[in-house]
């Protein structure tokens, strides 16, 4: 039995033999919003088909008054509906159309039909952030869904955070870029997990949109030289506008409110020491006797001298580290 397809009919010499239209939209931009050329592709096609009866853009298409035949045409078929100049226009499914332009280029690669003129629409397109919102969803589904994410507190989060900030840290420290998109990525998985497991909470729920909310106003406020009226030259002024805000937000009693006390001692010993020094206060060093008070002392230099003591101290380590490995006869 003979089951090979028929070939498209090829128009006659002189004819037109069409225009295909593959118009792709993006699922992160909300149903409707489509561009002028792909809104003017789609009032003048002769026909416009989408395989996905479920396709999102469908009932605005419809609205708008567009007439979209769910249908999943074969190459063949679909070269034939184009026969004598006809455009029809094939909304593609979010998985794209890839037997269809498989087989497009399957007929075309053959030379022996007369192609219709295919271009690719890009209707909608993504904006800049645009992924996140894949990750929102992403992260919707496996709170639902997964046993250990579903079961998981701010609690049993928080020492993941503390881990994945030092390993965004080594990554910078060590120049990997690759690393660094990683470990960024991995960071961002972990306040959108709390802004995840937030909306759960009974009493006072929030949501990722209210944390994006809360940083966007933050910003803004605080840097009136970039949205506001004042002015700033200098990194120096920079400081003295977030400064002046922050004190302004925080009505806080002491310039140590704020200040992290579990964070490792020689980053809280530059802190309280950077504290002093732009709050204009004369505060000596504490001495005493034994080697905290030594430390205290050298990571309040540092940081006068505009050293990161964490960060230093860490490269030291890490040259002891490689010290090590050489004694040992490590690569």
């Amino acid at each position: 039995m003979n089951t090979t397809r028929p070939e498209p009919t090829t128009p006659e010499p002189g004819t037109d033999a069409g225009r295909i239209v593959l118009l792709t939209t993006s699922h992160r931009v909300a149903p409707g919003l489509l561009s002028w050329p792909a809104w003017q592709a789609l009032r003048t096609a002769d026909r416009v088909l989408c395989a996905d009866g479920a396709h999102p853009q469908l009932p605005y298409l419809r609205e708008a008054g567009t007439a979209v035949d769910e249908a999943a045409p074969t190459a063949e078929e679909l070269v034939d509906h184009c026969a004598g100049g006809r455009t029809v226009v094939v909304v593609a499914t979010g998985e794209g159309e890839p037997a269809l332009t498989d087989g497009l280029a399957r007929l075309a690669g053959s030379g022996r039909v007369r192609m219709p003129e295919l271009e690719l629409l890009p209707a909608s397109y993504d904006l800049p952030g645009a992924r996140l919102l894949d990750l929102v969803q992403v992260m919707d589904r496996i709170r639902e869904e997964c046993p250990w994410s579903s079961r998981k507190t701010h609690e049993g989060l928080a020492k993941y955070a503390i881990e994945e900030a030092y390993e965004l840290v080594e990554a910078i420290e060590a120049g990997d870029r690759d690393e660094l998109r990683e470990e960024l990525g991995d960071v961002l998985l972990q306040v959108v997990f709390h802004a995840r497991i937030a909306e759960e909470d009974p009493e006072a729920p929030f949501s990722v949109d209210d944390v994006a909310a809360g940083i966007v106003a933050k910003l803004i406020h605080r840097h009136p030289h970039v949205f506001g009226d004042e002015t700033a030259s200098t990194p120096e002024e920079v400081k003295e506008h977030w400064l002046r805000k922050k004190a302004v937000e925080k009505q806080r009693t002491s310039v140590t409110d704020g200040v992290p006390l579990g964070q490792p001692g020689l980053a809280l010993a530059a802190k309280l020491t950077s504290r002093v020094r732009t709050a204009g206060l004369d505060v000596p060093v504490p001495t005493g006797e034994g080697i905290g008070y030594e430390l205290l002392a050298l990571a309040a230099h540092a940081e006068t001298e505009g050293v990161d003591p964490e960060a230093s101290l860490r490269a030291a380590a890490r040259a002891y580290r490689d010290a090590i490995r050489a004694a040992e006869g490590c690569s």
